[in-house]
């Protein structure tokens, strides 16, 4: 694939552009790990490739999933290059944490057109680091989001523990779970310590053009499917442009991925290792991967439609 490196000091945002070898004059900015040069971050490439799409992928910094106070204002400068240089739209795709990152980007930059949010929660959160830090592998960032705009950080939902307890709680919640990782419990016990206050919550309805929200019931780090829920009645009672579509599968694990973009990373033995991720995945395979199927179709089309449109 043909690449062009940008560098945060000197761009502005740290990512990797993989131009479609096809041909295309539509961009998705693709936040799918810890670094946009790893392993997913290229089958997602190739997975959005095959869809019609150039793809600019990008992380907080190299081999680096830490989010504490990052700055939207890098998602606006890579915009701004893919405008630039031949791309006449440009959608957001994320998952996960960075799923989070996408809504709360494409609520506050007109210029996304279409948003993927695959597991993402409906509000920001406390900034949290990883790494290795008292035998802990990562902590919640005291008085610090995960995400600023316009040099502020943006309002957040506390973490109801502080480092040590708060992966001390994950190790307690994961032993004995059958899952790799299980930390629903950090986010159960935040939202029970006390209500969301409106300013942490993310503005979907300020997302122009298509937006997706998927998630499923059964993810084991948070409660995604009661987020999609959240966000749909959210989008029901305020007027918003978007045209969306936001359905929570009853099975599909925390990787609510297109089905073959996960078969390009794992081309054999998809099922079992998934099965030994999740227990869901081991009790529930078939179902798992018919959402993973079902997502497929319903993100080849929406970027099919996205593109003539």
């Amino acid at each position: 694939m043909k690449k062009q490196f940008f560098e945060a000091e000197k761009d502005g945002f740290y990512g990797t552009y993989y131009e479609n070898p096809n041909g295309a004059d539509c961009a998705m900015i693709g936040l799918f790990g810890d670094d946009p040069n790893d392993y997913m971050a290229k089958c997602g490439a190739k997975w959005l490739h095959k869809n019609g799409v150039n793809v600019l992928c990008i992380s907080p910094g190299k081999h680096n999933y830490s989010h504490v106070n990052c700055p939207l204002e890098r998602i606006e400068k890579a915009i701004q290059w893919l405008m630039s240089h031949g791309n006449r739209k440009v959608g957001i795709m994320g998952m996960s944490t960075a799923g989070m990152e996408a809504l709360a980007a494409a609520s506050y930059i007109p210029d996304i057109t279409l948003t993927i949010g695959l597991t993402a929660s409906d509000f920001i959160w406390q900034g949290f680091e990883q790494g290795k830090k008292d035998g802990c592998k990562e902590w919640p960032v005291p008085n610090a989001s995960t995400l600023s705009y316009n040099g502020k950080p943006l309002a957040y939902m506390p973490f109801a523990y502080e480092h040590p307890t708060y992966w001390k709680k994950v190790e307690e919640e994961t032993k004995g779970s059958g899952d790799i990782l299980r930390s629903t419990c950090l986010f159960i016990d935040s939202e029970k310590k006390r209500k969301h206050a409106e300013d942490e919550m993310i503005k979907i309805e300020n997302i122009k053009g298509k937006l997706i929200l998927l998630g499923a019931n059964d993810d084991s780090f948070w409660e995604a499917g009661k987020y999609v829920r959240r966000m749909d009645q959210r989008l029901k009672e305020r007027p918003h442009e978007c045209e969306y579509e936001a359905v929570a599968y009853r099975y599909g694990t925390h990787f609510v991925l297109p089905e073959s973009m996960l078969r390009m990373a794992l081309p054999v033995g998809l099922k079992l290792v998934m099965r030994f991720i999740f227990r869901s995945a081991k009790e529930h395979p078939d179902e798992c991967e018919a959402t993973r199927k079902d997502v497929d179709r319903r993100l080849s089309t929406t970027l099919h439609e996205w593109i003539v449109a």
